[in-house]
């Protein structure tokens, strides 16, 4: 393996290591070399892939506990130090289902989602970026450090019976792009993936794998790319947002303006908006169009095959 996409000796955080993405991620990151710590709820999941990575020559340990609880996040992060003497890598997995339509959904299935999701990743974002400032601090120049977040397509399509999951999902989008923005000074290199894969969680709306050929949604078809952003080669990418599932990875653009309107040019004396001005420069622009979401982005959808890569490369 070339030296650029080895993990020898560094150490990696994965929550919901117990089964599916993070169970994959997990394998593949201590079969590039990784020493993990492996994150879970209570239960005999997270133990098996700990144990299938020290059978297979690696380094594993388990540090289970609710990943929407601080105390976590900083046990997470001290287990790290404490036994590996060093945090290079933190893979935020974890997650749960609670789908509704906004109309019927509970507090309870939002508080939910929300609380695994998009505090799930900020407890151990806090810790980890904390740690790595500090060490910074102390050396005089960056570090080493690597985040890969788990976001969905959900927010991009806004995915209307699952408001919870995608509000959760475009908070973890947004506390990437902040971590790479006010970090990357430290060295930390902090990026997105929408991944689609088949596992227990979204088995209802996934359905059973194809019958004797490659399943393209299998998780292991999502590792290769979290890897390679954990590791050194992936110094250069920072804020990024992926969407990824079996051969194809497709580098998101950031939100773009599609049309600005100045109140001056639509009757307004003083060059302030009001609500004359406003129907005069919004009316003919919406007249005719389908009362469809406007803020979404259906592009993904049509992603199956290949690469897509950066603007100017060839993939």
């Amino acid at each position: 393996m070339d030296q650029v996409l080895t993990l020898d000796g560094r150490a990696a955080i994965v929550t919901g290591a117990g089964n599916g993405l993070g169970r994959a991620e997990a394998l593949a990151l201590a079969a590039a070399g990784a020493h993990l710590v492996l994150n879970d709820l209570p239960g005999d999941a997270v133990h098996a892939v700990a144990d299938e990575i020290t059978a297979a020559g690696g380094q594993a340990l388990v540090s289970a506990g609710d990943i929407g609880e601080w105390a976590t996040g900083e046990q997470l992060v001290t287990a790290a130090l404490d036994v590996y003497g060093r945090l290079d890598i933190v893979v935020n997995n974890a997650g749960v289902l609670r789908d509704r339509m906004i109309f019927t959904m509970s507090a309870e299935e939002w508080d939910l989602v929300l609380r695994v999701h998009l505090r799930g990743h900020f407890v151990t974002t806090r810790f980890a970026t904390a740690h790595w400032r500090e060490e910074s601090k102390r050396s005089g120049g960056p570090v080493y450090g690597r985040i890969v977040n788990t976001s969905s397509e959900a927010f991009l399509l806004g995915s209307p019976g699952q408001p919870n999951y995608a509000a959760a999902k475009a908070g973890i989008t947004s506390l990437t792009v902040t971590t790479a923005r006010s970090c990357g000074r430290y060295g930390v290199r902090a990026n997105a993936i929408c991944p689609r894969a088949r596992t227990a969680m979204t088995a209802e709306l996934m359905g059973a794998p194809p019958s004797g050929a490659v399943d393209p949604l299998a998780p292991e078809h999502v590792a290769p790319l979290v890897v390679y952003l954990a590791g050194p080669a992936a110094a250069g990418i920072n804020g990024e947002v992926f969407v990824v599932h079996g051969g194809v990875a497709a580098v998101m653009e950031p939100p773009r303006i599609r049309a600005t309107f100045l109140a001056a040019d639509h009757g307004s004396a003083n060059g302030m908006w009001t609500l004359d001005s406003v129907a005069a420069a919004l009316g003919p622009a919406s007249a005719g169009e389908p009362p469809a979401a406007g803020f979404a982005c259906e592009g993904t959808l049509a992603l199956a095959t290949g690469t897509i890569g950066f603007p100017g490369t060839q993939g």
